[in-house]
């Protein structure tokens, strides 16, 4: 016999056992090495003929499909690592990123309309007669396969500020000359708009009894994202990116009826920022075959919260109905029925409205949009003739003067992987010194817009002396804005207020922020260069200013930065035609009556070793008029 009965269990833990081999063929062969070490007399017969080799082959299979699924598992289980779309997608979006299915293109247009005048005597745009554009507007292009585009936010044709200017030309004249010629009889009014190539479709669902955690699927190609989810009440559901955010981000236009004290910034700042509270609310995610789910909560709107979470008013002594209730022992998995992770809507129809489109083939050249689609007009005001009105409404044109771009299929698993490890380390809160930078930075232009951004440590004085000692939970933001003009000024107080309330969301809980205005010190530069003789003086002066206009560009400079003399003379020195740059000055300019900062600032004293640095107070250098400020002459031919 090739193989006998016999009892092996005594010394098992002193034999040679290898836990290396993990597929079939190595593991087969280790077995067979382990039999003829082990039990050269009691199996020593290895032919494929011998029926005793089903076992080896029969435990090297086991071995192999064991190790493949352990592979798997840590595999799947990290995002470098992963390859089944469904293990990466649970991944990115344990991470925050929600994956990309399409990607549509954007782009701004240009939106005409025509008013009347307000006639005599004046002869000005007749306000009351401009509209309001209203978002979700649609145009298309005039190819044979139009492309439809969304409008992204309203646009106010009777509201011009810094950040959404309106322009305002006479379109047609009356042909009645006054003293000066004919008087304008309406004008043309133009705004700008950002569209999305995209286009808006409807699903409904209808919900009977309350279910924990409901979850909604939309089968669809190329869906971009959820627009709106309303129910069969009229209650709004938001979108979060988790179920615990109670809170959003609310614009509310800078009107004196929303903030009597903050109005008068409105044209630097049209909208106020508000924290609003939402207990109906849902999350998304694609699935692996790119069906869009919703998921909400699942709390229940007729329940009270207060019989399954303990709070102040149920726990302790005193309370009202004279129970304490302290040793009670509350299930933590209370919080997953309370309303804490949101409503969970029941007994309504719910109406979900989505985006589809984008691709490649929504990148459309400059003039292709002109067709208007649905394009939805709202009254201001009350305009006196109904006709004239309907007149300014049939006016409306639209035409795109950039090309549409960023449209192209959506997140590859490599961009999966790559962007969800980018995300997990943004964090999407601000934790170093850089992420309250650009933090700042990031807040929309329609809460204002700040143009600079500086942050320290805070230190304060101690109150024995005049030593300084470090704040370690404190934190001076220094913030810059820029005027009408493109130069630099306090964020007015709107504009501040709108940075609390946006910073408080990603904040630290331990950290205290400052917001503090930073200095600004304007200055002038005075140059002496020798030209080359075949060189005219007045063009190679010329281009050394355009230079020196476009090296101290403001949007070059950041707070706390130091001007190198020595890279002035550079700049200097490069211009074609300069053959020697014989002297630069930097001189300060001070005096709001002259129009400069209020501040001067000593440039001798600050300047060492040819570098110019800026004041202990946290400070930034700025040539304010760049078209006098910048001098220069040639001293030798």
């Amino acid at each position: 016999m090739a193989y006998s009965k016999v009892n092996n269990t005594s010394g098992t833990n002193k034999k040679n056992i290898k836990y290396l081999n993990r597929n079939y063929n190595q593991l087969k062969q280790d077995l067979i090495d382990f039999s003829k070490n082990y039990f050269p007399d009691n199996f020593n017969d290895f032919s494929e003929s011998n029926p005793g080799m089903i076992f080896l082959e029969l435990a090297s299979y086991v071995g192999d499909v064991l190790s493949y699924y352990t592979d798997t598992q840590i595999q799947e289980t990290f995002i470098e690592s992963a390859r089944e779309k469904s293990n990466l997608l649970a991944l990115a979006y344990n991470l925050g990123y929600k994956p990309v299915i399409s990607n549509p293109s954007t782009t701004e247009v240009d939106l005409y309309i025509t008013i009347p005048s307000t006639g005599n005597p004046n002869y000005l745009p007749d306000w009351n007669y401009a509209p309001t554009l209203k978002k979700n507007s649609t145009f298309s292009t005039s190819q044979a396969s139009p492309i439809d585009f969304l409008l992204s936010e309203d646009v106010n044709f009777q509201v011009s500020n810094s950040l959404d200017p309106t322009e305002v030309s006479v379109y047609k004249f009356d042909g009645t000359p006054q003293a000066g010629g004919a008087d304008p009889d309406f004008y043309l009014i133009k705004k700008k708009g950002k569209v999305t190539s995209a286009a808006i479709k409807t699903s409904t669902f209808t919900i009977n009894s309350p279910e924990k955690f409901l979850t909604l699927e939309i089968p669809d190609d190329n869906i971009i994202g959820i627009e709106s989810v309303t129910d069969s009440d009229g209650n709004i559901y938001y979108e979060v990116p988790y179920l615990a955010q109670e809170t959003i981000f609310e614009d509310v236009l800078n009107v004196a009826s929303n903030n009597s004290n903050l109005n008068q910034y409105s044209n630097d700042t049209p909208y106020l920022l508000r924290l609003k509270k939402i207990p109906k609310r849902f999350v998304t995610r694609f699935t692996s075959n790119n069906i869009l789910q919703l998921q909400f909560g699942a709390g229940s709107s007729g329940d009270d919260d207060v019989e399954i979470l303990p709070n102040p008013d149920n726990i302790g002594l005193g309370v009202k109905d004279g129970q304490s209730k302290l040793d009670l022992a509350y299930d933590p998995s209370n919080f997953l029925m309370s309303k804490a992770y949101g409503e969970v809507p029941s007994n309504t129809t719910l109406t979900v409205n989505y985006l589809i489109g984008g691709g490649v083939g929504s990148n459309v050249p400059l003039g292709a949009i002109t067709k208007l689609g649905t394009a939805t007009l709202s009254k201001n005001t009350n305009p006196s003739d109904l006709s004239v009105y309907n007149t300014v409404v049939d006016s409306l044109q639209v035409y795109n003067t950039t090309p549409a771009t960023g449209g192209g299929p959506g997140d590859t698993i490599e961009d999966i992987r790559l962007n969800s490890t980018a995300q997990s380390g943004a964090q999407l809160r601000t934790v170093s010194k850089e992420d309250y930078i650009i933090r700042t930075l990031s807040m929309p232009p329609k809460f204002g817009k700040i143009a600079k951004a500086y942050i320290i440590k805070d230190d304060q004085i101690t109150a024995d002396s005049s030593a300084r000692i470090s704040n370690p939970n404190g934190l001076n933001l220094y913030t810059l804005a820029y005027d009408g003009n493109k130069n630099l000024t306090n964020p007015n107080a709107a504009t501040r207020q709108n940075l609390i309330t946006y910073l408080e969301e990603y904040r630290m809980l331990t950290d205290a922020i400052n917001i503090k205005n930073a200095f600004v010190i304007n200055f002038g530069v005075e140059f002496e260069i020798v030209s080359f003789k075949q060189f005219s003086n007045n063009q190679v002066l010329l281009e050394c200013i355009q230079a020196l206009k476009e090296y101290f560009n403001i949007d070059n400079w950041q707070i706390n930065q130091p001007i190198v003399l020595n890279e002035v003379y550079n700049v200097i020195g490069a211009v074609k035609g300069v053959q020697n740059v014989e002297h630069v000055k930097l001189v300060n300019k001070a005096g709001s009556a002259l129009g400069y900062s209020q501040y001067s600032y000593d440039f001798d004293s600050a300047l060492i070793n040819n570098v110019l640095y800026p004041s202990m107070d946290i400070s930034i250098f700025e040539i304010k008029y760049p078209n006098t400020d910048i001098t220069g002459r040639i001293t030798k031919y």
